[in-house]
């Protein structure tokens, strides 16, 4: 990868490539625990966590809110030729920032890195001569595409959803979009094509056809991936759940939804699970708690990685800063097994009043070093062996004799229901799950004793 990247002119002046500076430093532009070439577990930080930027929120987003315009002056929009002549130096800005940031991925949506033209036609020209930029500064910078996804949620003609629109006329412009920008992420060499339903849901009941839009949203799903798979796409196809906002209610509600789902319509064997900590909130989980259920499934894939307010009822797309939340979320993706082609992608925005070029690398450094901290908690966890062990030894009970045979099937339930009756009741139930004792521990390892 590139020591850092600029094109004719560079957008973030007086900013040098973020370096690693360990705890003590007062910098606030190095990391004071990401090192990226630190080995843990037996595996360098970079390769664990895999950081992303997501193009849309850091290079897209200008601070406008329901209650007020934009307030980021981007440098790339100061005396724009025109919308791709903009395009064009965002692009640059972008790869700038991956390089100096030290972040050796990104994703994006279509209509982040081109603008959308007068046709079809015109918006596939727009983006694939964006895709060619975006190639020759892959290897330029030797940084790589995550992923990448369509934007067929945010132009008005999908106020009633993409896949599951009433109209189809609809479903077949989102198809232009997302047949686009599956090519222009197999040109670019992506890992992964996320699906994220923005507006695949209903605000009511008393207009829509439920079974309909599930059933459209199911053969979109799968003509999309039967198109990418002829093309040789050989990635991960992802589907990022959220349970509401803007619809009332959204089809991919959350981890457990979406896997049924995909089962359902025969998809399971291509798909996994974008999951993105805001979403899981807003679903009424734990973040952790959908990182487990997806790889406990089997369903494990990728990361949004942000966070909410518990305060705001919606998305807010803040900056992960809990090295709590973190270490839970790198343990249980150590457990999984790890990143393959998915990776820690910062879905996350500075806010409105975060003003100055140099926030927004604040704000990415304190998500990374927050992640490097997670992670070395998450290893020290499993090499001390206590929290592991304990889990354990409270499901020995199935490890032999009538519960391992419980666990591989071999017992009715009549003999099950004897099993209990001759055993009786005496305190089988009480034995004690020790939750405090268990966070007493982690506190300990986040405190570093």
């Amino acid at each position: 990868m590139a020591d850092y990247f600029t094109g004719a002119k560079e957008y973030f002046p007086g900013i040098q490539k973020i370096k690693y500076e360990g705890a003590k430093s007062k910098n606030p532009l190095a990391f004071r625990y990401y090192d990226a070439d630190k080995v843990i577990g037996g595996k360098k930080m970079k390769d664990h966590l895999r950081f992303a930027i997501a193009y849309w929120h850091s290079f897209c987003a200008d601070g406008a809110d329901p209650f007020g315009p934009g307030t980021h002056i981007f440098p790339w929009n100061v005396d724009a030729k025109s919308p791709m002549h903009t395009a064009e130096g965002k692009m640059e800005a972008a790869f700038e920032f991956f390089t100096k940031i030290g972040a050796e991925y990104y994703a994006f949506h279509d209509r982040d890195m081109a603008p959308e033209g007068g046709s079809p036609a015109e918006s596939e020209k727009n983006l694939m001569t964006l895709v060619t930029k975006a190639k020759k500064l892959q290897e330029e910078t030797g940084v790589k595409l995550l992923w990448g996804t369509a934007n067929v949620f945010s132009n008005p003609r999908f106020m009633n959803g993409a896949a599951t629109n009433p109209e189809f006329g609809v479903i077949a412009l989102a198809a232009t979009q997302v047949k686009a920008a599956i090519d222009a992420t197999i040109e670019l060499g992506g890992q992964g094509y996320t699906f994220w339903g923005g507006r695949e849901g209903y605000m009511s009941l008393l207009n829509t056809d439920l079974k309909k839009e599930k059933e459209n949203l199911a053969r979109f799903l799968t003509m999309a991936r039967d198109y990418a798979r002829k093309q040789g796409f050989k990635g991960v196809f992802y589907i990022e759940p959220k349970p509401m906002e803007p619809t009332k209610h959204q089809y991919d509600f959350d981890t457990e939804t979406v896997i049924g789902f995909l089962r359902q319509w025969g998809l399971d064997k291509d798909f996994r699970m974008n999951i993105e900590a805001n979403h899981a909130e807003l679903a009424g989980h734990d973040f952790v708690h959908e990182l487990e259920t997806a790889a406990a499934a089997g369903f494990f894939g990728s990361v949004d990685a942000n966070r909410g307010d518990w305060v705001n009822g919606w998305d807010t797309d803040q900056f992960p800063i809990s090295y709590y939340e973190t270490a839970l979320a790198m343990y249980a993706i150590i457990k999984a097994g790890g990143f393959t082609t998915g990776g820690l992608n910062f879905d996350a925005k500075i806010r409105r009043n975060s003003v100055d070029p140099s926030d927004l690398f604040v704000a990415h450094i304190g998500g990374m070093d927050a992640f490097a901290v997670g992670l070395q908690i998450a290893q020290r966890i499993i090499d001390d062996g206590v929290i592991p062990g304990f889990v354990k030894d409270r499901y020995a009970s199935f490890g032999s004799g009538d519960g391992a045979k419980f666990s591989k099937g071999e017992l009715s339930l009549e003999q099950l229901a004897k099993i209990g009756t001759d055993a009786g009741y005496g305190k089988t139930g009480l034995t004690s799950g020790k939750q405090e004792y268990l966070e007493n521990v982690l506190n300990g390892y986040l405190l570093g004793l």
